[in-house]
């Protein structure tokens, strides 16, 4: 399948160790603004890279469309891939506001193109195994998830509009929908209301960093989703040092970003910092060997808790209890990978597709109701796994 990308930052670069590990993808095209990030994609991958997403999505030789633009920029992308007749992969979140969402969907449907959103870790194999787990029934129904995460995201290098909650910033666009995914998915997907909290604590990063969530569906089942991105306690620590992205961790670097963000001066300057973890400024990290996590996940079902690892899943039954390994893969976002192509190439459907993402959105919007207004708010923009 012949694939282009849009936008060649940190996305990109977090999803590159698949795309170029996966036998049944060529990287042939890109857009990107500067011309020296065009330049090195050229020299490295050969192909066309252009200088609009516009033209990358006019381009005969590009089956499908990787849109890895930051959030504020996905609708408009996804209307140019829809205009053009492109299968699209778009990066989570699926847009910045619902109306931007909605019509990212109508786009799609009304030009009959395939569209996932994604890469997420719903997408995970210890994830995708445990939902095979709950839907087979042989422990009983799901009743509750528990998810956390602690992490050092906000700070990491940012734009400025990164810390702004209006644009797309903080933890719940860029870090929430991730958990979200991963508890629609293994419950059924039909959330019903969620009832939530957000933390933001430091004036110099105005935006939440932390966030808690209790999330109720129509099937009885009910999820606790936490997150601090504060930069404090590393839930990889509970994740056998394994990073999120599949690595193995050195838990000797603690503190590192904040040690790098103290020895920066303005917004200007922290930009900056954050292109030289783009393409072009670094090489590409290689395939990880474990599979992508977001952190502690537990899932109890009538008969059973499991237990989610990046190296597969654990089950704690009545009486006994047990490991499940994941299916070893080239690379960790081989799976979503596998279902693009099917999309594109055998018409197959894909749970995280558009409506899917509006969805998930909708609990991120949610999520910064309830907390402002203190109120259990409901959901209306859900859907079935």
């Amino acid at each position: 399948m012949r694939l282009g990308v849009a936008g060649l930052g940190r996305g990109f670069m977090l999803t590159a160790p698949s795309i170029l590990s996966h036998p049944g993808i060529a990287l042939v095209a890109a857009a990107a603004p500067r011309a020296e990030t065009r330049a090195a994609f050229e020299a490295r991958f050969g192909g066309r890279a252009h200088d609009s997403v516009e033209a990358l999505c006019a381009d005969p030789l590009v089956e499908a469309v990787y849109i890895a633009t930051p959030h504020q920029m996905h609708a408009d992308h996804v209307a140019a891939a829809a205009l053009a007749g492109k299968a699209v992969l778009v990066e989570k979140p699926l847009a910045v506001s619902m109306a931007d969402g909605e019509r990212m969907v109508a786009a799609a449907e009304a030009a009959g193109i395939a569209m996932i959103v994604g890469p997420s870790h719903s997408f995970d194999g210890p994830v995708a195994q445990a939902r095979e787990i709950i839907a087979s029934g042989r422990h009983g129904r799901l009743r509750m998830v528990q998810a956390f995460n602690y992490t050092d995201f906000l700070y990491r290098p940012r734009r400025p509009e990164e810390l702004v909650t209006d644009q797309g910033g903080g933890v719940i666009f860029s870090q929430a929908v991730h958990q979200i995914d991963i508890v629609r998915l293994l419950a059924g997907g039909l959330a019903r209301s969620v009832t939530a909290m957000t933390g933001a604590w430091d004036a110099a990063r105005p935006t939440e960093g932390a966030y808690a969530a209790l999330v109720d569906f129509e099937n009885g089942a009910f999820a606790n989703i936490a997150y601090s991105g504060y930069a404090h306690f590393d839930s990889d620590e509970w994740m056998g040092w394994v990073g999120e992205l599949g690595h193995d961790k050195d838990e000797a670097a603690y503190g590192k970003a904040r040690r790098a963000l103290a020895d920066v001066r303005g917004a200007e300057e922290e930009a900056a910092l954050k292109r030289r973890r783009t393409f072009g400024a670094e090489d590409i990290p290689p395939p990880a060997p474990h599979h992508e996590h977001f952190g502690p996940v537990i899932a109890s079902l009538e008969g059973a808790d499991l237990r989610l690892s990046p190296q597969g899943v654990h089950v704690y039954a009545n009486t006994e209890r047990h490991f499940l390994p994941a299916p070893a893969w080239p690379a960790p976002r081989h799976g979503v990978l596998e279902r693009l192509i099917g999309a594109v190439r055998r018409g197959e459907r894909v749970v995280q597709d558009g409506n899917w993402g509006l969805a998930s959105l909708e609990l991120c919007h949610a999520i910064l109701q309830s907390a402002r207004g203190g109120e259990r708010v409901p959901l209306r923009h859900q859907v079935a796994v």
